[in-house]
């Protein structure tokens, strides 16, 4: 089973943007995300809501803040441009040096068992029928 996000309500708020809680979920009265718990629910049109970034899921996560409480919004800045790389001097010539090629390895001829004709281990056994090499 493929398991994906739904789409509901906090999809429609911008990250770091305080937006009037009651336009984007109206409801009941509810608490401030920092006040105290033994202070009174707010209504919503007293509150602000807050997407807030998540390390690990996209959707991010909203938040009810009072007035008082209120984060500011985060403005992005621009990236820095990127600096142009300046021209550089080209470099003195090296002397051209021949490449080198490996020497290839000499093929030795391998040893064959005469009865089998098998090819036989670094021991000088035949595999096949157990003749020894000398």
């Amino acid at each position: 089973m493929k398991i994906v996000m739904s789409a509901d309500w906090r999809d429609e708020i911008p990250f770091e943007t305080p937006m009037i809680a009651s336009e984007s979920a109206p409801g009941e009265p509810t608490r401030c995300a920092t006040c105290s718990n033994d202070k009174d629910a707010f209504a919503r049109e007293d509150l602000w809501a807050f997407k807030h970034r998540h390390p690990t899921n996209h959707a991010g996560f909203v938040r009810f803040y009072c007035a008082e409480h209120v984060p500011a919004a985060v403005v992005e800045q621009p990236a820095a441009p990127i600096a142009a790389k300046t021209a550089k001097a080209p470099r003195a010539s090296r002397a051209a040096v021949p490449a080198r090629r490996p020497t290839p390895a000499e093929e030795r001829p391998r040893a064959v068992c005469p009865t089998c004709y098998v090819e036989v281990s670094a021991k000088g056994m035949c595999g096949m029928c157990g003749e020894q090499m000398a």
